[in-house]
């Protein structure tokens, strides 16, 4: 407390009252000066190692300090020790029920990447055995999935045609992928997760939503029993619906389309199963194996593949061969395949942070996501090297997990080790399996991936953000994957940019008998000051705003003088910035307040502050723009600056 005043009573207009009593104006903090380097260093600590990740190393002796490395590069090391029998039996329940799963739809996927069905159950044996051990989520259940399955194959075969050289375009999944994972680690390295957020959560529902519609649309060609020669290479749903309709009707199959809409149907229905009862999880969860198992037997014992019904054929028996020497290290696929492992990379990134923070939230312990990334680098980075494309968090796969009561990693280990039994020995069964009832386990694992009630809240809470959403959904359905992305983080980017440069201003009124002021058009209570103009600023201001925020209180400023003009109260002589939301200011914004200063003083209105910031303060005093306003017009409140300014309004009357 510096000083304080007492005013006799006295109003006009609709001043407020000062009855006979002291009232403190306190002072704002005078600021203290910060060296370059302590500045410096405090800015990248916040915004690169906020959580101190060198904290739990501080003061231990050297062999604590090599066992707790360990323990951050393999999280299993430190939970390991404290696992059990009991945990071991949820965990074998929950591995045995989502490789039931992933099986058959990995199968399937890997059609989508235009690889080979193994290539499908190898991503989802090695992967997840690398996660177990390095990644910090319970709950995650690792493998192939649709959407970044589909946009891995469409960007890879429009680089490499994957029927007329499909080594090569093997060759490249795997370059690609390996850059995904080294693009993944990086940013978990350099702690620069922070940069997949820039993705707004609006464009990912649109994109998720557009690119299932793309995955369904895409089935048909194997739910149909349309020959690929018939179908059309583009994604885009006039295209699919053209080749579907028009181009290839006559290469319909009924035979195929009965096995596919009978056993679409049977899952859909245990889907529905699944929602209305969580006890009954386990029934969607080993539907498509018991649709597997049904139709191969069915197409087997009818001879159905001679009637035209297609069939999966082959796949290789064995465990995961080495691709080490597979990867393009040099030539003109080199940069291809670090493009796409970059896009790939980090949309397969956006989707398992989701999913591990969704259900690390549910369970109630904290996710770090810097070592999620470097887990699903390392896992991919090594699945290049074994004959694996890109591998993530499966939603669908998680929640079955989540439900079946997993409670470790381990359940991810069991998982592989069931799909390693398969490679081993179970995959010629799946020689008969037709394609249509892969066609209908993709199509009835992507259903969910539409969200219609989060697009509706959407719409309700933020219509900019409805329109990213709306733009990344009819970008991917009505072009291609790679259109939709670049629309959603184009719309993202320009959400970004314009509350940046636009930011919003508010014209505060006092709430009656009370010293609180509050945006007029939310408060239509709250009651203008005569002689005062209150004006908040809802932003930083920066280069990029200055100038609007300048013209946009300059506007504030003639607005309100002219309708006082016409009903004949007294002018404005003080106008009072109420800086509170204001978190940071450059050089570019210094300079748009003094030319405010410059403006109004040429009206005879005083410039006043309220509760600038510290970062505020100090920048203004180094600039020397507090002694230019002079520093008793910079107040701790908006209401002690009221009551100043009144006070000088009573003593000129």
């Amino acid at each position: 407390m510096a000083s304080y005043k007492n005013f006799d009573e006295a109003e006009i207009g609709s001043l407020s009252r000062v009855d006979n009593e002291n009232y403190y104006i306190h002072k704002v903090g005078a600021p203290h000066k910060h060296g370059l380097l302590k500045e410096l260093k405090s800015s990248l600590k916040e915004t690169f190692f906020s959580d101190d990740p060198l904290r739990p190393f501080k003061d231990k002796s050297l062999s604590r300090k090599i066992v707790l490395g360990f323990q951050a590069v393999f999280p299993i090391l430190e939970w390991g020790r404290h696992y059990n029998l009991s945990k071991f039996k949820g965990d074998l329940i929950a591995g045995l029920t989502i490789a039931s799963l992933c099986i058959p739809q990995d199968i399937g996927y890997a059609k989508l990447a235009n690889l080979d069905p193994q290539y499908g159950l190898y991503s989802s044996f090695v992967p997840p055995l690398v996660y177990a051990f390095m990644g910090s989520s319970r709950d995650i259940a690792i493998g192939p999935v649709a959407v970044v399955s589909l946009l891995l194959g469409t960007l890879l075969d429009n680089e490499i045609d994957h029927k007329k050289n499909p080594e090569d375009y093997r060759r490249l999944a795997f370059t690609a992928t390996f850059f995904a994972g080294i693009t993944q680690a990086t940013l978990g390295v350099l702690r620069l997760g922070f940069l997949i957020d820039f993705l707004s959560h609006a464009a990912i529902v649109g994109f998720m939503g557009g690119a299932a519609i793309t995955i369904a649309l895409q089935q048909l060609k194997g739910l149909l029993g349309i020959s690929t020669n018939h179908f059309t290479k583009k994604t885009d749903i006039v295209s699919v619906l053209r080749s579907v309709f028009i181009s290839a009707h006559h290469g319909w199959n009924w035979q195929t389309i009965v096995i596919g809409v009978s056993f679409l149907a049977f899952l859909l229905f245990a889907k529905f199963i699944g929602k209305r009862n969580k006890k009954l999880f386990w029934v969607p969860a080993i539907a498509p194996l018991i649709s597997v198992i049904l139709a191969t037997f069915f197409v087997y014992i009818t001879h159905a593949d001679k009637q035209g019904v297609q069939i999966v054929r082959k796949i290789e028996r064995g465990i995961n061969p080495s691709s080490v020497n597979e990867i393009y290290f040099s030539g003109k696929f080199l940069m291809k395949g670090f493009r796409i492992g970059v896009v790939a990379g980090l949309i397969a990134l956006t989707e398992a942070v989701a999913i591990g923070r969704t259900f690390a939230s549910m369970k109630d312990y904290q996710l770090d996501g810097n070592k999620e990334m470097v887990a699903l680098g390392t896992m991919n980075v090594v699945g290049s090297m074994t004959s694996c494309y890109v591998a993530t968090g499966s939603f669908s796969r998680s929640a079955v997990n989540y439900m079946a009561g997993c409670q470790t990693a381990v359940s991810n280990i069991v998982m592989s080790c069931v799909v390693l039994l398969t490679l081993m020995f179970i995959t010629p069964l799946f020689k008969y399996t037709p394609n249509a009832i892969l066609a209908s386990i993709i199509i009835s694992a992507v259903v969910s991936l539409v969200d219609v009630d989060a697009a509706i809240m959407i719409w309700k809470i933020d219509k900019f953000d409805f329109v990213a959403c709306m733009g990344a959904f009819f970008g991917v359905v009505f072009d291609s994957v790679e259109t939709g992305l670049l629309i959603a983080v184009a719309i993202s980017f320009a959400k970004i940019i314009l509350q940046v440069t636009r930011p919003r201003t508010a014209l505060l009124g006092q709430i009656p008998k009370t010293n609180v002021y509050r945006n007029i058009q939310q408060y239509p209570e709250a009651r203008k000051i005569n002689g005062l103009l209150i004006v908040r600023v809802d932003s930083a201001i920066y280069f990029s705003n200055s100038n609007y925020v300048k013209e946009r209180i300059l506007r504030w400023l003639g607005d309100e003088e002219e309708k006082l003009k016409q009903v004949g109260h007294p002018r404005i002589r003080f106008l009072i910035v109420d800086m509170s939301p204001v978190i940071d200011i450059d050089t570019s914004g210094i300079h748009s307040l003094e030319e405010l200063h410059r403006s109004i003083a040429k009206r005879e209105i005083q410039l006043v502050l309220a509760n600038p910031g510290q970062v505020i303060i100090e920048k203004l005093y180094a600039a020397r723009f507090a002694q230019l306003i002079g520093e008793d017009n910079i107040f701790l409140t908006t209401g002690d600056a009221v009551v100043s300014c009144s006070s000088k309004l009573v003593e000129q009357v």
